[in-house]
């Protein structure tokens, strides 16, 4: 396994801890167009809070020691030729139409068509619909290397399992799905990750069988995660408390523990519209998948709908109120605010007339303003009289927030994750 030389297409959540741990055995090159990013890690930062910074450190400094092992970094595309197994992590959003935006793939498809050799591996682990590698992606480097598939170049297919904010639950320690384009390349491509996967890996039989276990796993969540969210739904016009009821239901040993909550971030709510499409090009239309998405991107006009609710119940004037969100990632203690749902509420509110305040002591203010154009305030005054708080992501640090002091002044309370003193709140989901 010596022989490989990596290079890391996209240094975000899933390319840096990649890198990292490769570098510590292997000659690796983590690349990335971001000439920023590039240069912040290269000073031993990482703004995405995903890298272990020792680790970091350990596997930098290995190069200084060994030319033959280590990890560098570089956003010129002329220092990625030379090296012979390639990793492509660049993201794979959807349009403002939710269909597949594959422009990161092809443009890294193509880059890497003019910098291959002969007998080089492409492996993909970013998360597309089954067959993207082999029928959309393959032919792009192809067309731009002059080189043939399968007998001068070869791909694999390994998804990204990595989970934004946990600490527990990291690369090493998750089994590793690997494919590859023939049995042999397969077998290369399994060992490759076995060399650093301590939980071990499952080499797929086929590339698209990768591909597909992936999108399957987040389509999955999604629709479990709808069908709470529905009986939200349901309850709130019943009368009863969801969380309630979900407490009562889980006493049973096979019951599924899931809450109802905004499902945003890069994964669950993105992918299953992967596989919608891919299942809508072979004439399926997948109803199943595709409810689950309008009930999830139904919840945060919901639950502003049901702020608004209880402040005219509370004789609150609704156009000049003042509102306080806590929370703009996607989750709680994780910097990640790709495609975060409270935005949703934030400008379902706004559209009322309410004056709203964000705050989040994860988010970045300037990354905020650049994605959403939203400016977010950078600490609390406890001065400043709000007609209702809205709790949207659990952050350790509003454990400590005095919500009995917004309820004692008369603010609406609302909690979107059930997890305040339900003597100082007005609502829940």
């Amino acid at each position: 396994m010596k022989n490989f030389k990596i290079a890391i297409i996209g240094l975000g959540y899933v390319g840096l801890p990649l890198a990292i741990e490769f570098g510590k055995k292997y000659n690796v090159l983590g690349f990335d167009i971001n000439k920023e990013r590039v240069a912040e890690l290269k000073q031993g930062f990482d703004h995405t809070l995903e890298a272990d910074l020792d680790s970091l450190l350990e596997a930098t400094s290995l190069r200084n020691i060994n030319p033959e092992c280590g990890l560098s970094f570089s956003s010129n595309e002329d220092d990625l030729k030379g090296y012979n197994t390639y990793i492509v992590t660049v993201p794979t959003p959807i349009n403002q139409f939710n269909m597949p935006d594959l422009t990161p793939l092809f443009k890294a498809s193509e880059m890497l068509g003019r910098v291959i050799s002969k007998n080089d591996i492409v492996i993909y682990e970013s998360t597309t619909y089954p067959g993207c590698t082999e029928e959309d992606c393959v032919p792009v480097i192809e067309k731009h290397s002059g080189l043939v598939f399968n007998t001068d170049f070869f791909a694999g297919y390994s998804p990204e399992r990595i989970n934004p904010g946990d600490k527990i639950n990291t690369l090493t320690k998750i089994m590793k799905v690997t494919s590859g384009s023939t049995p042999e390349i397969a077998d290369r491509v399994d060992g490759l990750y076995a060399s650093i996967i301590t939980a071990g890996t499952h080499k797929a039989p086929s590339i698209k069988v990768a591909e597909a276990s992936k999108i399957i796993e987040n389509a999955q969540r999604d629709v479990n995660i709808s069908f709470v969210n529905e009986l939200a739904l349901i309850f709130d016009k019943v009368g009863i408390d969801t969380n309630d009821v979900l407490d009562a239901a889980g006493t049973k040993w096979n019951f599924l523990k899931y809450r109802p909550g905004l499902v945003g971030g890069h994964c669950i709510s993105v992918d299953p519209y992967y596989l919608a499409s891919k299942a809508e090009s072979l004439g399926y239309v997948p109803k199943v998948i595709l409810s689950g998405r309008h009930v999830n991107n139904s919840i945060a006009p919901f639950i502003a709908n049901k702020v608004l609710k209880l402040m005219i119940h509370k004789n609150h004037t609704i156009k000049g109120s003042k509102v306080l969100i806590l929370g703009v990632t996607f989750k709680e203690n994780c910097p990640d605010i790709r495609n975060t749902k409270v935005i949703d509420i934030y400008r379902e509110l706004v559209e009322f007339g309410l004056h709203v305040d964000i705050y989040d002591p994860w988010a970045s203010a300037e990354e905020v303003k650049h994605e959403y154009g939203v400016e977010i305030i950078s600490e609390l005054d406890k001065s400043k009289k709000y007609q209702a708080v809205l709790l949207a992501v659990s952050h350790d640090e509003f454990k400590d927030i005095d919500f009995e002091h917004y309820n004692a002044i008369g603010a609406v309370v609302f909690d979107a994750k059930a997890v305040v003193d339900r003597r100082w709140v007005d609502g829940r989901l």
